[in-house]
């Protein structure tokens, strides 16, 4: 798993806890993941189908540093299944798993469509290159 987003913990960020809210932390998780499958099916039409189980581990609090790891497991025929992991930059300790966000590309209508993608891809100056 690549971790590139990463999260300064701001007192904006925070629970009456005094650690990192979790809506927060999944709005940002959510926005991540769609732009990875955005960026991997070639289509900004891609809409959140499913989040399975959030396993919250551990705790951020302010200050903190954290980033978001996401990895492509499988490509369904109009879906792209993901998994996420969130960790301490610093420490490295996991706060926060989730094992399947399923993605649907879809057409201009709106409808579920074929997005004709069976590995990951990476996109270098218009020149596709698949990651083997």
């Amino acid at each position: 798993m690549n971790f590139y987003t990463r999260k300064w913990i701001k007192p904006e960020d925070l629970n009456p806890n005094g650690s990192l809210f979790g809506g927060t932390l999944l709005r940002w998780i959510d926005e991540e993941a769609v732009i990875y499958a955005i960026v991997q099916l070639g289509n900004p039409h891609v809409v959140t189908k499913y989040i399975s189980e959030i396993n919250f581990v551990s705790s951020a609090k302010q200050g903190d540093i954290i980033e978001m790891g996401i990895e492509a497991v499988n490509f369904g025929r109009t879906s792209l299944t993901l998994r996420c992991e969130v960790r301490n930059k610093i420490t490295r300790k996991t706060i926060l798993s989730i094992e399947k966000l399923v993605f649907v590309n879809l057409d201009t209508d709106g409808n579920p469509t074929p997005h004709n993608k069976t590995e990951i891809t990476y996109a270098y100056m218009g020149i596709e290159k698949t990651n083997k």
